[in-house]
């Protein structure tokens, strides 16, 4: 097997000379100002190592990534009830599609789509109020990456705020359906603010060990889920987590994945480690250009894609 250290500062020297990175998420003002020539990685294994390179320590939007760890906690708070609002299948439309709303009656295809994450976000207010569910997503991830800095960059969510007319027209046809069922705002204020969560490659790639390591933070460390849970999450994020392009990525890299339209993406090695890589510039699906073929590099070199044989 390859030393994890050199495949990982192999990948970041050779990308770090790519020229073509695709286009930075422009419809968000604050992300469009992004430059685009960063790229970052890391690698938290099971062992407890974590090995980064490349611009691992810059604080990026995790923006839709954060719908791995909305979806946990609103699981925790109120169950499978959730499955009756939200589907578990590929939508196989642009993430912020309204076109199958309509015809499936405001219930959005999964959890991963903008639609689906309103109603995960929706969910987190049961019983509580936009701040309150907000503390809690913040608690949450400063939990399982072991780090009290994270925050949110609270001019990112002001920027998704002003121009988010597409997601509140999501909420609101899906409130008219009953899917919604608190104050259309609140939800898209948690939302919007979640998204806006600013994180690294190092403290990402720590907050998904729970997903690696079958609900714990290591193998044998405190649990946080229960492993079917993590199994099911992680079973989303293979099939659900780049949106329209998320069969593309199963088919190149073969592993978990979450991306955002920061230019992040956390990837899971199921019993093996957590991985984060950052480079903002996006291809069509809203997918990091250089992450994900810094992923499907990675996955190759270890012999980590889940269909390995």
């Amino acid at each position: 097997m390859p030393d994890l250290t050199s495949v990982v500062e192999d990948i970041a020297a050779d990308l770090s000379t790519r020229v073509e990175r695709g286009q930075v998420a422009s419809y968000i003002p604050m992300l469009a100002q992004v430059p685009i020539g960063q790229f970052g990685i890391a690698v938290t294994t099971a062992e407890g190592e974590t090995i980064t390179a490349g611009d691992a320590a810059v604080p990026f939007s995790i923006q839709s990534i954060s719908k791995v760890f909305t979806l946990t906690l609103a699981l925790g708070k109120i169950g499978d009830e959730l499955w009756a609002r939200v589907g578990k299948e590929p939508s196989g439309n642009a993430f912020n599609s309204i076109v199958q709303l309509e015809a499936e009656r405001g219930i959005p295809r999964n959890p991963f789509i903008n639609a689906g994450a309103i109603v995960v976000a929706d969910a987190m207010l049961a019983g509580a109020q936009p701040r309150e569910a907000l503390g809690a997503i913040l608690r949450f991830l400063r939990f399982v990456a072991d780090d009290e800095t994270i925050t949110i960059d609270e001019a990112v969510a002001r920027s998704e705020k002003e121009t988010g007319f597409r997601n509140t027209a999501l909420a609101n046809y899906m409130r008219a359906f009953g899917v919604i069922q608190h104050n259309v705002e609140h939800a898209l204020g948690v939302y919007f603010h979640q998204c806006a969560i600013a994180m690294t490659c190092r403290q990402l790639a720590m907050a998904g060990r729970y997903l690696a390591f079958s609900g714990r933070l290591s193998p044998s460390g405190p649990r946080v889920v229960a492993a079917e849970r993590a199994r099911r999450i992680a079973a989303l994020m293979l099939t659900c987590g780049h949106y329209d392009g998320s069969g593309d990525f199963a088919f190149r890299v073969g592993l978990p994945g979450k991306s955002g339209v920061g230019g992040g993406i956390l990837a899971i090695a199921p019993g093996k480690a957590s991985v984060s890589v950052w480079s903002p510039g996006l291809d069509r699906h809203g997918n990091s250009v250089l992450g994900s073929l810094a992923l499907e590099r990675l996955a190759k070199a270890m012999r980590w894609s889940v269909f390995a044989g």
